[in-house]
């Protein structure tokens, strides 16, 4: 799941760190189901195969891309129901596995978002995927339609149209009266503009077309069984396919999921916003206040903030941009920090392995600067580091597109609240239960509220996502993630009948690339279709405040003889999927 439209974004990084899993009894974990022995499998539905399989298998034109990559475009049925009329193109791209000889077939990845796009995350496999899945998959992109290289959905005939209505949404979240107006106007264009100039690929982004054309590339490209590795918002598309096509996959591991049924909101759920059924904001929320925990814990030498109570010091750090934004200058230019650029950092450095110390290094920052002094100095330079590089995005020429793309899916996927105008309570009460959190995760749809957004995808899919599969389902999820809520990974596990659950202790979005258990269990059952074991819990990553800070002493010895500190690694899927807007 991406980030909402925080503009202080901050991309981590992760180190892979050797050392065993645990396994724990079942009964300390939550409940998961096992196939039954003669249980029988669920097929593809009689309306699903009339859609597909009368379809002749598109013919994927390969070309040389990128010097280490493979590309293709090819037209699909902008609706599967009327295969002969309107297409539209998607784009796909494979790095191709490095033995052939001993190749497996096609592995598809999905970075999430939704909006991320696939062939730039196939494109980056080499940086973040094991050498073993490398030797034998194929990995394959494919951008879903309207997003990436695949024709693009567009809300707006011009960038200045669209740089009018966004103007008004152009802050972390609404937090003053006048920003909630403007942020609601907007939101109201905004939803208008995507209900009509953005038809008709607007009303055909739902995730179950995507699933409909991953059925189809995976045919195109001569794999008879589907294999796939989602991240975040691609743990949707996974259990999509699965409930929409549940004999033909041979391998599906999701990583960091999102609840179906909440995405959706299924039965009265529906006139919720999202994060009242997601609970993005509680998992952030639990994570930051174990943060906290241990930086009290660990002391000044190993946590930034430790002076004092941290909670309490957070909280009063808060206040003060509450009541009067801070601002900060340089040669260069005056900037104003806020209340909700501070959360909205915040959140951002939640999505890392380091969350622990870049959280608590970020509100030592902010505390230096409102405190003044010759702390401030250097505190100034980190921050305006982060400051600028938010500021710099913007919606200039050319034409971006990716707010729309994510709204599109979040829109045309689930039921909505009705008015616009209802968001300022309902973020308000998921801030008291989700304190900071709630209301920067909770504006992510209004402009999804069905009044204004009234195109419909007549053929998006809301159930059932409890059908038993052919093979077995991976699941995946860590205990302190800040967007897809760990509570989202056990749910799903329960409600498909033939998954199994694998959890991890790590820090961060997604569970793959932050230890060697999750990692390896996720590459053993994607090359073997072998689960770990019920009940495994992953407990070899990174826990934060477990290195000593370094002294002063120490950085004057780092930049004299270039002694390193904690190295900067390649960028693991979740660092990858905060590297834009919204993951």
């Amino acid at each position: 799941m991406q980030l909402p439209r925080s503009r202080l974004l901050v991309a981590g990084t992760v180190g892979i760190l050797l050392a065993a899993s645990a396994s724990v009894p079942a009964a300390a974990q939550a409940p998961v189901t096992v196939t039954a022995a003669k249980a029988k499998s669920a097929t593809t539905s009689k309306v699903e195969k009339r859609r597909l399989d009368t379809l002749k298998t598109p013919k994927l034109d390969w070309y040389k891309c990128y010097q280490v990559a493979q590309c293709a475009t090819v037209n699909v049925p902008l609706d599967y129901d009327n295969p002969r009329g309107a297409k539209t193109e998607i784009a796909l791209l494979r790095i191709k596995a490095k033995n052939q000889k001993r190749k497996i077939g096609s592995l598809f990845v999905n970075p999430g978002g939704p909006g991320g796009s696939a062939t730039s995350f196939a494109l980056s496999a080499p940086y973040f995927l094991s050498e073993s899945v490398l030797e034998r998959f194929d990995v394959v992109g494919v951008d879903p339609r309207g997003i990436g290289a695949s024709a693009n959905i567009k809300c707006f005939k011009s960038v200045k149209d669209q740089t009018r209505v966004f103007n008004g949404m152009n802050v972390a979240f609404p937090y003053t009266k006048t920003e909630k107006a403007k942020y609601i106007t907007s939101a109201k264009a905004f939803g208008k503009g995507c209900s009509t100039t953005g038809k008709p690929i607007s009303g055909a982004m739902s995730t179950a077309e995507v699933a409909r054309d991953m059925e189809l590339m995976r045919r195109a490209v001569g794999d008879k069984k589907l294999t796939y590795l989602g991240f975040s918002y691609g743990t949707a598309l996974g259990q999509y396919y699965a409930n929409l096509f549940p004999d033909r996959f041979r391998a599906i591991a999701v990583d960091g999921n999102i609840d179906p049924r909440q995405w959706v909101g299924a039965g009265r759920s529906g006139s919720q916003i999202l994060d009242a059924r997601m609970r993005s904001s509680d998992g952030a929320y639990k994570a930051l206040q174990e943060i906290f925990k241990r930086c009290d814990k660990a002391g000044a030498a190993y946590c930034p903030f430790s002076a004092g109570n941290p909670a309490n010091n957070f909280a009063a750090i808060a206040k003060k941009l509450r009541a009067k934004p801070l601002v900060v200058s340089d040669e260069f230019g005056t900037y104003k920090i806020t209340y909700a650029d501070f959360v909205g950092a915040a959140l951002s450095a939640l999505y890392g392995v380091y969350a622990g110390e870049d959280v608590m290094q970020l509100a030592a920052d902010i505390a230096a600067l409102q405190k003044g002094g010759a702390a401030a100095a250097p505190a100034k330079t980190a921050v305006l580091q982060r400051i600028k590089a938010a500021k710099s995005i913007g919606y200039d020429f050319p034409y971006d597109n990716s707010f729309e793309a994510q709204s599109a899916v979040i829109c045309t996927d689930g039921k909505h609240p009705a008015n616009a105008s209802s968001w300022p309570a309902k973020t308000a009460a998921r801030d008291k239960t989700a304190k900071y959190f709630g209301r920067a995760w909770g504006w992510i749809d209004v402009q999804c509220a069905s009044s204004t957004w009234t195109v419909r995808d007549e053929d998006a899919y809301r159930g059932p996502f409890n059908r038993r599969t052919a093979k077995p389902v991976l699941v995946v999820g860590n205990y302190w993630d800040p967007a897809t809520n760990y509570r989202a990974s056990v749910s799903s596990s329960r409600l498909l009948p033939n998954a199994r659950l694998l959890s991890s202790n790590n820090w961060g979005h997604t569970a793959y690339g932050t230890g060697a258990c999750a990692t390896n269990a996720i590459d053993r059952y994607l090359l073997s279709g072998k689960l770990p074991a019920v009940g495994t819990v992953c407990r070899d990553s990174r826990q934060p405040f477990t290195e000593k800070l370094p002294t002063d002493e120490d950085k004057m010895s780092s930049s004299i003889v270039g002694k390193k500190l904690p190295p900067v690694v390649a960028p693991r899927p979740s660092s990858i999927l905060t590297g834009g807007l919204v993951g």
